[in-house]
């Protein structure tokens, strides 16, 4: 194999990549002692492209290569495009020395289908295995699991990997039966409950003591799902998200826009949705995850989508009008989390201040509150806004991001390509 056939198999397989979103490399600790590279420190070092990707890990398939014919897959068995496969040692090979040239400092290794779902799983085990006991790799390491492979090889690929994931491909078995009837979501889920039950032993046995109970997918599971490829609303994907959250114990769900594909079937549409919807997807997910927000409650059975115009707490808010405005000096919690404006730190910040004296209309910038946005829905101890005019167009507009933050999103280039905006939610 020479250097310009392996690049010429780099410039394939880290291309059609480039499609999956879930490849951060956050939450995981494994020891660095006595090994090559660290998943923390000087070992990860996260850079993220303008949109928030990390693009610190070498991102590749280890073959595009695929049995499967879903409809919105560029690697579809009946997809033209130009096909490579790395062998096991080309991926060490290529990861270790990107490694040491400090490129990248951890890898995110998927792959199409061949032959069989076990024969894929152990191939792409072979990767991580030989790069953690033969070259005594310690950096960051994500595999995409094949659903439907055995038990003990995703044992074993958990030992190896800091993080394994199932793509859901898809927000609803109707939509997976009508572009990918392959895919059985049955089957990806229990792929998913697999993972959570054997990571759930692990943790158990390393609290009760037990030495050889050892690491086990430390980073968590993620999955990702495409957006836009059908018209699946917002509310039905943000309860499949909170369905994978509860069920599965997922760290992440990511959001994968549509992305036109040569030769496309005619039943997906042939443009992306925007991205901002995309954006508004992710900041909805974060709302459920840490504001405590039910699925339900970020859209409305009359409007099942996201709000485009503003983010999905500023628009619950205005929804809400008569929970409003609330005392800064006196709510809890969970209903100063609800604030436009207010993020976690900014209400860790406000109880911590309040303890000692009333928060007065000065002390809301200092602490981390974006002031123009909390204001109108916040009473404080010098300053009583009275009923508010949330039905005002002027108020509204105020509120709204401008025309320009908006096309921030939709003239990003990488809205071309499939890839995904990781931008959490504004507070």
């Amino acid at each position: 194999m020479t250097a310009k056939d392996l690049s010429g198999k780099l410039a394939i397989l880290a291309d059609a990549a480039k499609y999956d979103a879930s490849c951060a490399s956050s939450g995981s600790r494994r020891e660095s002692r006595g090994g090559l590279g660290s998943t923390e420190g000087m070992g990860i070092c996260h850079s993220y492209t303008p949109d928030g990707r990390c693009v610190s890990l070498l991102k590749i398939l280890l073959t595009n290569y695929c049995v499967f014919d879903c409809q919105y897959c560029v690697n579809r068995i009946s997809s033209d495009t130009p096909r490579a496969r790395f062998s096991v040692n080309e991926v060490v090979r290529l990861t270790m020395d990107f490694y040491r040239r400090n490129y990248i400092e951890g890898l995110f290794l998927s792959s199409g289908i061949i032959q069989s779902s076990d024969y894929t799983m152990e191939q792409m085990l072979d990767v991580a295995r030989t790069l953690r006991e033969r070259e005594s790799f310690r950096g960051y390491i994500h595999l995409k699991t094949i659903p439907g492979a055995s038990d003990d090889l995703i044992q074993q690929a958990g030992t190896y990997a800091d993080r394994l994931s199932v793509n859901i491909e898809l927000p609803t078995e109707a939509d997976l039966k009508r572009l990918a009837p392959e895919k059985k979501r049955p089957e990806l889920e229990q792929s998913m409950n697999r993972i959570k039950v054997k990571r759930d032993e692990h943790v158990r046995d390393q609290k009760a003591g037990f030495k050889h109970a050892g690491k086990f997918v430390p980073a968590g599971q993620s999955t990702q799902m495409i957006v836009g490829a059908t018209d699946t609303s917002d509310r039905q994907i943000l309860d499949t998200s909170s369905h994978l959250y509860q069920t599965h114990a997922m760290r992440r769900v990511y959001y994968s826009a549509f992305s036109p594909i040569p030769h496309a079937d005619s039943r997906l549409p042939g443009k992306s949705p925007p991205l901002v919807r995309e954006h508004r997807l992710y900041q909805a997910d974060w709302l459920i995850r840490f504001y405590g927000f039910d699925a339900e409650e970020l859209t409305t059975a009359e409007s099942a989508n996201l709000d485009l115009q503003m983010d999905p707490k500023l628009a619950w808010a205005l929804r809400h009008r008569d929970r409003f405005p609330v005392d800064i000096n006196r709510a809890d919690r969970e209903m100063l989390l609800r604030v436009p404006g207010i993020g976690s730190r900014g209400v860790k910040r406000i109880l911590q201040t309040r303890r000692h004296h009333n928060i007065r209309d000065e002390d809301l910038a200092a602490m981390g509150i974006v002031y123009k946005k909390a204001r109108p829905f916040l009473i404080t101890a010098d300053r009583n806004s009275g009923p508010l005019s949330l039905d005002s167009p002027f108020l509204r507009s105020q509120l709204r991001p401008s025309q320009r933050q908006l096309r921030l999103f939709d003239d990003d280039p990488s809205a071309d390509d499939g890839t995904t905006s990781r931008l959490e939610v504004l507070p």
